[in-house]
């Protein structure tokens, strides 16, 4: 296991601290929400819209935080702080109950925050293949919040590509539209045309993904948040993504179908590096919805 630090019930606590128990409503029922945000290169890119989010996923999953988004942006770096300078880090808030019969009891709501070292993954190795399983509908899961219920199925979608031979998979919604990889959101690249599925409310509408949505179209790009196909990608110039564990990565090949890292993943990786350095230790611009 890799150094990992958690503050929970007023203190810091080294390792995997047992702070749950068979009775947890979180752990019976998978009540988690959380987020995740990065520190690399003495840097925590967008860390308070990361937090900000934590709150609000709580919120809707019918829990009462007693911190504010602030505060949780001070003991995240405050624990980053407990780690060498440059050190690439996993931030981790939680929001979880401790009780309720079905639904969360909200006066039993608990937070924690860990921080744990997890190195970025290669940018340029990725191989996918199109996922049997769909993203549900806002009206079928909680597709609202970041909330630990729905990687159950991503478990399910990654070990079926990894045993397949493929580092990750594509998903699509229930009317066969493409939403994005198992783990993070999806951009393809046509003609010097950039394109991303447009959110409908069943996949993470991420804070990465928006981010280089605004980079990318304040550089001139023009960039489509509109439907995308399979046949789509398969006759796609390039294909990546991004996301808060990889941050932007080039996806290498797809369906069997090689690819390889492009020009506009290049430059997307690197507008985004930039962002990271020019805002280090400044709130996250402002992002649309």
């Amino acid at each position: 296991m890799t150094r990992a630090v958690t503050y929970a019930e007023g203190k810091w606590h080294e390792g995997n601290p047992r702070l749950v128990g068979p009775m947890t409503h979180g752990l019976m029922l998978s009540g988690f929400v959380f987020d995740g945000a990065r520190a690399f290169e003495d840097t925590t890119p967008d860390l308070d819209l990361h937090c900000q989010r934590a709150v609000h996923s709580a919120i809707v999953s019918g829990f009462r935080p007693d911190i504010e988004a602030g505060a949780i942006h001070e003991l995240a770096q405050e624990g980053v702080a407990k780690f060498d300078k440059g050190t690439q880090l996993y931030i981790r808030p939680v929001f979880y109950a401790e009780s309720g019969a079905i639904a969360p009891d909200p006066d039993s709501t608990r937070f924690m925050v860990t921080v744990y070292e997890a190195p970025l993954p290669d940018p340029t190795k990725m191989k996918a293949h199109v996922s049997r399983y769909r993203r549900p509908s806002p009206e079928t899961a909680p597709t609202d919040a970041k909330i630990s219920s729905l990687y159950t199925m991503t478990g399910r979608v990654m070990k079926e590509a990894n045993d397949a031979g493929f580092d990750n998979a594509v998903m699509l919604d229930l009317n066969g539209n493409v939403t994005e990889f198992a783990t993070s959101n999806l951009f393809m690249v046509k003609d010097g045309v950039i394109a991303t599925p447009a959110w409908n409310g069943t996949f993470l509408n991420g804070i990465t993904r928006r981010r280089v949505i605004k980079l990318l179209r304040d550089a001139g790009h023009r960039v489509e948040e509109t439907r995308i196909t399979v046949d789509d990608l398969m006759g796609a110039d390039e294909i990546f993504s991004s996301g808060n564990y990889g941050k932007v990565g080039s996806c290498t090949g797809i369906n069997g179908r090689d690819l390889q890292p492009g020009p506009v993943f290049r430059e997307t990786r690197q507008r985004y590096w930039d962002y990271a350095h020019e805002t280090a230790g400044k709130p996250g611009a402002a992002l649309g919805s």
